[in-house]
């Protein structure tokens, strides 16, 4: 700290001026500014000004390192076994008073509470960090993002959304979750191109240069105060659980017709599969059905009926025409079955 002393012309009466620096922003007047302040005072002897008397205080405002990394949307995402380039999204914002760096870093726990309920039961794959790239929709991910492993020069106040982007392996169950943690670490700013040197806190008194103070507060897997902040996510499986079931029913024979028919040669036979979808699951999709016919029958020309309905375990009698037969197989695909319901494929034959 240095004051001064000077000498300047006459005033009037005394009064008390000062220097302010730059105006301060959210994240505080930028660190290494210089503050001045000078303090006058006039005076006379005997009715006659005695000129004015001047003192300066000048000090350089210390760096405060402050950081945010928040997961954004508040809600888990769901996904698929099998899935790839799963994403989860962040926000990472610089609340110091200096353009910084930061590292990036994701870890997996083994185990443990996911952030959005359930347990921590497997690790996805193939991790990295992309950082939303202005050449395409603002939020989403998308090609144009950018690969990264530290953010560079990083302006204050500026939150940025960064993408966390893994596959998921396949064979997982309905409810199966996996944590994702990002963390940032604050790097020295002002090398474009290049991530800067580790920050170290000031220790001691405070000194004429421009000190360093750690302020972040804790996050999901590090410290209060120790330049760092992270975040969780999770994602969650959803997939179709589905359950095959073929039956048969005589539906009439060349003698006793409707009337309890039996399997003779000449009968016909409607065969129903039906395939069931478990609760709570994803919904299945294009869901291709192969049955070979026997060579002890004869497949009817036209009796394939798709995406028909059970109650009370029996087939009903409705559903679409379509599918196919190319001998042997009958084939046919039902677009959708939702978790919780089942749906069918029938089709007669006759007995040979």
């Amino acid at each position: 700290m240095t004051s001064k002393l000077t000498t300047t012309g006459a005033f009037g009466f005394a009064a008390i001026a000062s220097i302010a620096a730059t105006p301060a922003l959210a994240a505080g007047t930028t660190a290494g500014t210089p503050i001045t302040n000078i303090a006058s005072v006039q005076y006379q002897v005997g009715g006659v000004d005695q000129g004015t008397t001047t003192a300066s205080d000048e000090f350089v405002v210390d760096r405060k390192i402050n950081l945010l990394v928040e997961e954004a949307g508040n809600a888990t995402t769901e996904v698929a076994p099998g899935t790839t380039s799963a994403v989860t999204t962040f926000q990472l914002t610089n609340s110091s008073n200096e353009v910084l760096d930061f590292g990036l870093t994701v870890t997996q726990p083994a185990g443990g509470s996911a952030p959005h309920g359930g347990t921590d039961s497997f690790n996805a794959t193939n991790v990295r960090i992309y950082r939303d790239s202005a050449g395409g929709t603002v939020g989403v991910f998308d090609p144009s993002d950018t690969l990264v492993t530290y953010i560079d020069e990083l302006a204050t106040d500026t939150p940025i959304t960064l993408f966390v982007v893994a596959d998921i392996p396949a064979g997982l169950a309905t409810g199966a979750k996996a944590v994702v943690q990002l963390q940032a670490t604050a790097f020295e700013g002002n090398t474009p191109g290049t991530q800067g040197g580790a920050i170290s806190q000031t220790t001691g008194a405070n000194t004429a240069a421009k000190d360093t103070v750690f302020a972040d507060t804790g996050g999901a897997i590090d410290g209060s105060r120790d330049g760092s902040h992270s975040a969780a996510d999770d994602y969650t499986v959803k997939t179709a659980t589905l359950t095959v079931t073929k039956s048969s029913r005589v539906i009439s024979d060349p003698y006793n017709h409707g009337t309890n028919p039996k399997l003779i040669p000449g009968a016909t036979v409607e065969y129903c599969i039906a395939v069931a979808n478990a609760p709570g699951g994803a919904e299945a999709t294009s869901v291709a059905i192969t049955d070979p016919v026997p060579t002890q029958l004869t497949f009817v020309a036209d009796s394939i009926r798709l995406d028909g309905t059970v109650s009370g375990g029996v087939c009903n009698a409705d559903g679409n025409a379509g599918g196919g037969y190319s001998e042997p197989n009958v084939t046919g695909t039902i677009p959708t079955i939702a978790a919780g319901d089942t749906r069918t494929l029938v089709f007669r034959a006759t007995v040979n």
